[in-house]
């Protein structure tokens, strides 16, 4: 288990030191008002000795207080969790106190003797201050994690604006819809049957790029389906040059992806590589054995490319699924070319 630092811990240590001084002086005046004040060796013996006190309560304090929040993360569990930090606080407490109070009653020196009704009066004030302190460092440690997961959310706003706005372009952008138009024109002229099976596979793919573009994550059964008529466009302009091979097993149809994922990546490929007859770019798309979705492609750089975009377009792609807690992982080392592995997301793993 990994331990998450408080980070109201910083916090607390500046209200130790600055109550510290205060809380010396007012629990050693009116527990030992004659003894603390009658010489310099008295006073600093019991201003010492409770500031050795208070410094210890307050590492097990906190390394308790961490220690629980660590084991019982959940909100669910925060009664629980101040419940059991609470009795191990009074009982610290009450050993604490009872055996400086022992102590100063069987030391001489210090001239006291030893009254239970002190010690009883001590340990309910004292209680009291740490049942306080006890709801505060839990509301501050809320509040901290009401503002993370604010500024998380925030972060992952940002990036799925940023995603819609780069299927927003995808969908208006010249170039694409200048391609699928022309070859669309192309084809009524050559073969009414195939552009009418052309504009079909272009209303799918617009119209998945319109409805999807609210959603967080979508089937993979549905994604591919949406590849599968976007690889239908893309066929229809560069033939047997772009050659996209799916292999996916029934039973991960259900699991959860990106939409677009596939999308960027695809383009990402067929725009900064060699893309002809003589040179196919071969597209892979399959489930390797840890259940990760593999995109691979062979490498055959264009010498002049403008594809800076779409590499901007994996980028966002990769900062997305930080934000989701996953990471996508591109390796250009292979021998295979590149090799894009996304992680995929079952239904309970849905968070947003």
């Amino acid at each position: 288990m990994k331990l998450q630092r408080l980070k109201y811990i910083d916090i607390n240590s500046k209200v130790f030191i600055s109550v510290a001084f205060v809380m010396t002086l007012l629990f050693n005046s009116i527990n030992f008002p004659v003894q603390y004040y009658s010489d310099i060796p008295h006073f600093l013996a019991y201003s010492g000795i409770f500031i050795l006190m208070h410094s210890i309560n307050f590492k097990w304090s906190t390394a308790i207080m961490h220690l629980f929040i660590n084991i019982f993360p959940k909100e669910s569990d925060q009664y629980k969790r101040i419940s059991i930090v609470l009795a191990i606080f009074l009982l610290i407490l009450g050993l604490q106190l009872f055996g400086l109070f022992k102590m100063y009653g069987n030391v001489s020196w210090f001239n006291y003797v030893y009254s239970e009704k002190a010690f009883v009066w001590n340990f309910i004030v004292l209680s009291v201050l740490s049942i306080f302190r006890t709801f505060l460092l839990e509301g501050v440690n809320s509040y901290n994690e009401w503002k993370r997961n604010n500024t998380e959310t925030e972060k992952l706003n940002v990036s799925y604006n940023q995603s819609r706005l780069n299927a927003l372009k995808s969908q208006v952008n010249p170039h694409f819809l200048f391609n699928c138009l022309n070859t669309l024109s192309s084809l009524i002229q050559e073969d009414e049957e195939k552009a009418e099976m052309f504009l079909n596979e272009m209303s799918k793919v617009y119209r998945y790029m319109l409805r999807n573009d609210e959603e967080t994550l979508v089937p993979l059964e549905v994604e591919l389906g949406f590849i599968k008529s976007y690889h239908h466009l893309l066929k229809a302009r560069y033939g047997d040059g772009l050659q996209l091979h799916i292999d996916i097993p029934d039973k991960e149809l259900s699991m959860q992806i990106a939409p677009h994922s596939l999308q960027v990546i695809i383009e990402n490929a067929f725009t900064q590589n060699i893309v002809s007859k003589a040179l196919p770019l071969s597209i892979a798309v399959f489930i390797d054995p840890n259940g990760k979705l593999i995109v691979q492609n062979n490498v055959q750089p264009k010498t002049v490319t403008d594809a800076m975009d779409f590499e901007a377009g994996l980028d966002n792609l990769v900062k997305k699924y930080e934000l989701l807690g996953a990471i996508i992982n591109v390796d250009d080392s292979t021998n295979q070319g590149r090799v894009i592995k996304i992680p995929l997301f079952g239904k309970k793993e849905v968070m947003v």
